[in-house]
């Protein structure tokens, strides 16, 4: 039996994936795995049984991803599955920033008469606003969602610049050719109509877009941040605003200081707020994190490798390890000694650490067990798990 704890609400249709035979939520203080929002778990205390953390959304800077590597503990996170909530966000801002749609309809409701109809028609050229075909749409991170919304932005007629160093390969193949690829953050910035960033905070790019960004940008250009706070400085933008060397800013992180500006936009946050987004990182979350307590297989982590591997055999060793020289060496060894095969192996590496997935031909479990606690003994040994095959497939 696993137990789940979850912070936050959890849509069903995720939580409904943990059938109840195999599944306790919420009934234990002592977890094997957490899933959560937007729960922050900096301060949270997290007992030795937790094994995995899945966020269900795309940005973890809610859980303290070093810590959680330091003690073996998976943080999981649901790239994709919100995307095109906020993309499709992002497309209306886009469109709210060169019509006043909003000031328009708010308008509207105060006119009174029986000719109200002539008094729109007599007033409506102070919101004509203008269009975005033919304008340069600047993309900074083509992710999942950067590289949606320079997909959609090319078809609404939009001339569309991507910058992203490390754009993978499979999101290569998702960005149509018509999207000119920058080699570097300045030229979007001094070449674009409009600038929307989508890139994770970390400690590179905290800050990311600040006074010197901005004073590249042309003073007619819109900034768009529906990536995380932190990477705009936000009184930077504030001072460019207010010298007329920005011409606005849409932003989905509410700051007090951003309020009742005549050029900013605050929304509260409704990027990956659907009832479809939190629905599908829900899914994704419980599958994930479902996954690899049953089969030990990590997909989408954000600080271990990925890694996959049938499971065959009646056991299977997880060791999370220090990423050091000889490790397998040991491991395969410290098994040997205790007469027992490797039916199969598969070893990767991120940065510190690494992950081992070790099938073996043991069909007694006190044995296997036996050689978890022999593994545990080493001290690069971070973390070791024993797996029982659920489908006896072996």
């Amino acid at each position: 039996m696993f137990h789940i704890k979850t912070f936050n609400a959890i849509a069903p249709e995720g939580m409904n994936r943990f059938d109840k035979e195999n599944y306790a939520i919420n009934e234990s203080e002592n977890p094997d795995g957490i899933i959560l929002r937007s729960q922050k778990l900096h301060d949270y205390d997290f007992p030795i049984s937790v094994v995995a953390v899945a966020r269900a959304g795309a940005g973890t800077n809610n859980v303290p991803v070093a810590k959680c590597t330091e003690n073996g503990i998976v943080v999981f996170n649901t790239p994709g599955a919100n995307a095109n909530a906020v993309k499709e966000l992002v497309l209306a801002s886009l469109l709210l920033s060169v019509r006043p749609i909003l000031k328009g309809a708010q308008w509207v409701q105060t006119l009174t008469g029986a000719d109200v109809e002539e008094q729109a028609e007599a007033n409506k050229k102070q919101f004509a606003g203008h269009e975005l075909e033919g304008k340069k749409l600047g993309v900074i991170g083509l992710g999942a969602i950067g590289a949606m919304i320079a997909n959609d932005a090319y078809r609404l007629g939009m001339e569309v610049v991507g910058y992203d160093p490390y754009v993978s390969v499979d999101t290569a193949w998702s960005i149509s050719r018509r999207v000119h690829r920058a080699n570097e953050l300045a030229e979007v910035l001094t070449t674009c109509d409009f600038v929307t960033i989508h890139v994770p905070l970390t400690d590179q790019t905290k800050g990311m877009i600040g006074k010197a960004e901005l004073a590249k940008m042309k003073k007619t250009a819109k900034l768009f941040n529906f990536a995380r706070g932190g990477i705009v400085d936000d009184a930077a933008v504030l001072e460019a605003l207010t010298a007329d060397e920005l011409a606005g800013y849409t932003t989905d992180f509410a700051d007090e200081k951003l309020l009742h500006h005549e050029k900013v936009l605050v929304l509260p946050h409704l990027g990956a707020s659907t009832e479809e987004a939190e629905v599908n990182c829900a899914k994704m979350a419980a599958r994930t994190l479902k996954r690899f307590l049953e089969e030990g297989t990590i997909k989408r982590s954000v600080n271990f490798p990925t890694v996959e591997m049938a499971f065959h055999s009646p056991y299977r060793i997880t060791i999370i390890n220090k990423n050091i020289p000889n490790m397998l060496g040991q491991i395969s060894s410290t098994i040997a000694e205790m007469n027992i095969n490797i039916d199969n192996m598969v070893n990767r590496g991120r940065d510190d650490y690494a992950y081992t997935l070790v099938d073996i031909a043991c069909d007694n479990e006190a044995n296997a067990q036996a050689v978890a606690t022999r593994l545990e003994e080493n001290p690069d040994i971070i973390r070791v798990r024993v797996i029982k095959n659920p489908g006896g497939s072996y």
